[in-house]
């Protein structure tokens, strides 16, 4: 029996979990992740070749994904549901059914209240996580029936809150307030931060950008290349109406700070958004002039492996890595 909690509550071998990523993280990443031993998750716009706005159709695209998913793996895999909120709420719902009728094992929520659709999948047998970043939303996500949190530090791609709580010091803030597992993502791009994320109380690793810079990924060829161009402070904030966002910096981010500090009114910022948005970077490939939702993470990524390949070397050297830091400890803890 699997005494690691992630693992026996979504029916893994590996505590790690694959983030769900707009437009990058499809059947075939999701399927390589799972069939590696740890959870894929198909993201929005999954396999998708262009932008609906149609509800039906989004369903639709979704069901197609899920199922090209079990063709792939029998394995255990997750849906990503972004919450949202007001008339947002249509596309949500929407998912919502289709993972119900598609009997998905493991639901990720993300961007929304945690007592809007946990109840429903929880009756129906959905293993639900819940992303947040801070502890208060961890309270409210437990007290609202969820299976388990995942925190997402200040170092994480793509949108979070605007808090600026790192991993470092939110995962253990989690940890000390919530009975449930905890996940925690945020600079996690190998051993070491698998490692590190456990000793600071979590039961698993949430990993999005290493992830992104696999063969497997749906991420254009130009934003990976990108990536592997990145060098240290690579990425920066992106302060939007309704949340913070961690991009790679580009022309796409240097404009943007531009027009905010020059005073650009709301709807200029967000037309920016819409004409620049991921689907013209990790789809259509304008890896320079377009956003490209990446984390810290970035500057410690120097090669595109599969996604299997990825898994399996991070698991064969987390041992490796768990010596190293007890030799380091064992001067320290041995008798004087």
């Amino acid at each position: 029996m699997n005494r690691n909690r992630i693992c026996a509550l979504l029916g893994i071998r590996y505590p790690i979990i694959q983030a769900p990523m707009n437009w990058v993280s499809g059947a075939q990443l999701t399927a390589a992740v799972s069939n590696a031993g740890g959870l894929g998750t198909l993201g929005p716009n999954a396999g998708a070749e262009d932008i609906t706005v149609d509800v039906e159709e989004t369903g639709e695209r979704m069901r197609e994904q899920i199922r090209k998913v079990r063709r792939l793996t029998r394995a255990p895999f997750a849906v990503n549901i972004v919450a949202g909120s007001g008339e947002l709420l249509v596309y949500s719902k929407k998912i919502v059914d289709v993972v119900l009728e598609e009997a998905v094992p493991v639901a990720i929520v993300s961007v929304g209240r945690p007592d809007i659709y946990t109840g429903l999948l929880k009756a129906a047998g959905v293993s639900v996580l819940h992303a947040i970043s801070t502890p208060r939303h961890g309270v409210n996500a437990e007290a609202a029936g969820v299976d388990a949190v995942i925190c997402e530090g200040y170092e994480a791609g793509g949108h979070k809150g605007f808090t600026e709580l790192t991993t470092l010091t939110l995962t253990p803030m989690v940890a000390d307030a919530v009975q449930i597992p905890v996940v925690a993502g945020g600079g996690i791009g190998d051993a070491r931060g698998i490692l590190a994320a456990l000793a600071l109380g979590a039961d698993g690793a949430y990993m999005g950008t290493r992830f992104m810079a696999t063969k497997e990924s749906e991420s254009h060829p130009n934003v990976k290349t990108a990536i592997l161009a990145g060098k240290e402070a690579c990425t920066v904030s992106v302060p939007k109406d309704f949340m913070l966002a961690r991009d790679l910096a580009n022309d796409f981010t240097r404009t943007y700070h531009e027009m905010r500090a020059a005073g650009a009114g709301v709807q200029a910022l967000k037309d920016y958004l819409s004409a620049h948005s991921q689907y013209h970077s990790q789809h259509l490939g304008q890896a320079e002039r377009a956003e490209i939702c990446c984390g810290q993470v970035a500057g410690l990524i120097s090669e595109i492996p599969g996604a299997g390949d990825l898994m399996t070397e991070l698991v064969e050297s987390l041992g490796a890595r768990f010596e190293e830091l007890r030799a380091r400890l064992a001067g320290l803890l041995a008798p004087h």
